[in-house]
């Protein structure tokens, strides 16, 4: 492996279910989540950002709960807007309320990806290379990674197209549909990205399963051991690495970043609240 530097953490941190588990029951006055976090962690995924643009004393709020963390990074996801709701073009005030919402992390250096997640609608096609573009455009000054889910992305003119855009790839761990990408390791340019969502098969395509059933995934010792053979070989390619646990349900996430970060130092932090109990941590 090189000596990328490797930041890992989990996908949020607004879950009422993580309450007594990951959280104390009772919060004490100004409980921060992100500053409770990076106790353990050197990077969060901001999933607000995707529903709507933050608000620019929210960024820097967040800043704030890290200041004693030089290494901290967060990441965030790019704004709906430009990934999902794809029909009408975007107007230059969407894209102008967006960056003034993150500037408070750019300009602190804290934001370590901004992430542009397509859903699996989002095919390899004329029409979707056109709108990446026009997504890089917008937002290729910034260290932008994109997520696509269609198996058609992993073809080699597909990755060679991301590629030639100057952009990083964030490679994903999901249930192993014919359709589906599989678990991959390739890292382009600066920065590599993994994204665990867990393989609960049963829930994944269920119109009728909500959030936490879809990713109520704990994952075992071999899949965690997959993981890192494929979290090595992404950072070997790259100069620093993301790898965020999106299988949040009941801290489950927790777990799977501390597992992860034991694999690579060969000690496991003592968990937070009774994560080490439920999952095997302790």
């Amino acid at each position: 492996m090189s000596d990328a530097k490797i930041h890992i953490g989990p996908a949020g941190w607004s879950y009422k279910d993580w309450n007594g588990i990951v959280y104390p029951d009772r919060k004490p006055k100004g409980f921060r989540p992100p500053r409770f976090l990076a106790r353990w962690f050197n990077a969060i995924e901001l999933n607000n950002t995707f529903y709507r643009p933050p608000r620019p004393e929210y960024s820097r709020r967040w800043v704030e709960d890290v200041q004693d963390r030089p290494d901290f990074l967060y990441t965030a996801k790019l704004w709906r807007r430009f990934t999902h709701e794809r029909e009408e073009p975007w107007g230059r005030e969407e894209v102008q309320v967006f960056r003034d919402g993150i500037a408070p992390l750019v300009e602190a250096g804290r934001l370590g990806v901004l992430l542009a997640q397509f859903p699996w609608s989002f095919r390899f096609n004329p029409r979707s290379q056109d709108h990446l573009r026009a997504v890089v455009d917008e937002f290729g000054d910034l260290p932008l990674v994109v997520e696509v889910r269609s198996k058609a992305w992993v073809q080699e003119q597909a990755l060679e197209f991301i590629s030639s855009l100057g952009v990083g790839f964030c490679n994903i761990d999901q249930p192993g549909f014919r359709g589906n990408i599989p678990l991959t390791a390739h890292g382009f340019g600066r920065t590599g990205y993994l994204r665990l969502h867990g393989r609960n098969y049963e829930t994944w395509f269920d119109k009728e399963a909500g959030r936490d059933e879809r990713y109520d995934y704990l994952y075992g010792a071999e899949e965690l051991d997959q993981i890192g053979d494929a979290l090595r070989r992404i950072a070997g390619q790259v100069e620093r690495m993301f790898v965020i646990a999106n299988n949040h349900y009941r801290g489950q996430a927790v777990a799977t970043g501390l597992a992860l970060l034991g694999r690579l130092t060969g000690e496991t932090p003592e968990p937070p609240g009774r994560v080490g109990d439920l999952y095997g941590l302790s």
